[in-house]
């Protein structure tokens, strides 16, 4: 795909991306599937995870393919969605290899159009996958550092840096970004809020899988993040249970350059709360293997800042119109999307070849060799 190719797949807002999405399932055919959200977008235009499925019903193998975990992360997901459903070499190597394809577009159509990471309750969707009736996961680190991470004042002040900096020199910089990162469920005005009860984006995921994958055998999930990680590198992160046996297809069909959570490899913290154990619940009849495609940006300490200003920008509605708003959102998605020709390529090359590297493990065929 030529530079004007690949930046045409990306957009400017949700709307825009949303007009995009439907418009490429169209033009491949393919009929949508529209869960409207309660709440409408930052520029009044309606939000709703949007899904599209290519092949059968009855499909014994289906891959799914997943954007805007993370909201604002969307615009990457969202492209590669774009370009994967704009490509009649992948449609026909799905349907030559007896594997639906599910699309789902803006799992957190909120946080997607108002620029935020969490949904409309201010949860971390990818840390709200619990029974809510069993007592939640501590994080006694997270509520040590809860008032210097978001505080009172924006910019922050020298007392708040000198805590978090004395916490990573004691413990190390891995604790601080797992105490930071892992999940938290005590403090619903802070940082990666797992929630107390099941968000609208969870519940709606819910019924998606039990639409569309309780019927197959075999089943693939690649879903689309960004933050983590060196610039343009797509790390594909092992996003199932500790399991060996999970492990070895997820490297048989994506390389042995997958990461997991649980033996310190990836560039992510042990998380929980995890969106993809649903599949245990929803599609316990399929034999699962997924990762998460997760796409670096900026140095992970301004990944970080830019989520402490957001979520001090949110518990303070009083911030009009103002510098500093501009400036702080700006940040955010600067933090999560780089809006370069280079990184743009980088994140559709990789993500078809993702694609198709799933396709063929999950059709029994040999892994697609890179694509250059």
């Amino acid at each position: 795909m030529d530079a004007d190719t690949v930046n045409a797949c990306f957009a400017a807002s949700y709307a825009e991306a949303r007009g995009k999405f439907l418009a490429a399932a169209d033009a491949a055919g393919l009929d949508v599937q529209s869960h409207p959200h309660p709440l409408v977008g930052r520029d009044g235009e309606a939000l709703a995870m949007d899904v599209a499925r290519s092949g059968p019903a009855d499909a014994k193998a289906l891959l799914i393919v997943s954007s805007a975990c993370h909201g604002i992360e969307g615009y990457c997901g969202s492209a590669v969605q774009n370009a994967l459903l704009a490509d009649a070499g992948f449609q026909r190597r799905a349907r030559d290899a007896g594997v639906a394809v599910l699309y789902i577009h803006a799992l957190n159509p909120w946080g997607f159009s108002w620029g935020r990471r969490t949904t409309h309750e201010n949860v971390d969707l990818n840390r709200n996958f619990h029974d809510f009736s069993r007592p939640l996961p501590e994080n006694p680190h997270y509520a040590e550092l809860a008032h210097w991470l978001v505080p009172e004042t924006w910019p922050p002040p020298p007392q708040a840096q000198a805590a978090l900096l004395a916490f990573a020199a004691q413990q190390g910089e891995r604790a601080l970004q797992t105490a930071i990162s892992s999940g938290q469920y005590t403090h619903p005005e802070g940082l990666f809020y797992g929630g107390q009860n099941p968000t609208w984006s969870q519940q709606t995921l819910r019924h998606v899988l039990q639409d569309h994958a309780q019927r197959c055998e075999r089943l693939g999930w690649i879903d689309l993040h960004t933050g983590l990680g060196p610039t343009g590198h797509g790390e594909r992160i092992f996003a199932c249970r500790d399991d060996a046996a999970a492990l070895a297809r997820a490297r048989a069909w994506w390389g042995d350059g997958v990461t997991s959570i649980y033996d310190g490899s990836s560039s992510s913290a042990l998380l929980v709360g995890l969106m993809w154990t649903v599949v245990d619940q929803e599609c316990a009849q399929a034999e699962y293997t997924g990762i998460a495609l997760e796409y670096g940006t900026v140095p992970l300490t301004e990944m970080i800042e830019s989520l402490r200003a957001a979520q001090w920008l949110e518990n303070h509605p009083e911030v009009g119109d103002t510098p500093q708003r501009r400036e702080i959102e700006q940040r955010m998605r600067a933090a999560f999307y780089i809006e370069t020709d280079d990184w743009r390529e980088r994140v559709v090359v990789q993500g078809r070849e993702a694609a198709d590297q799933a396709v063929a493990g999950l059709g029994g065929a040999r892994p697609a060799p890179p694509r250059r």
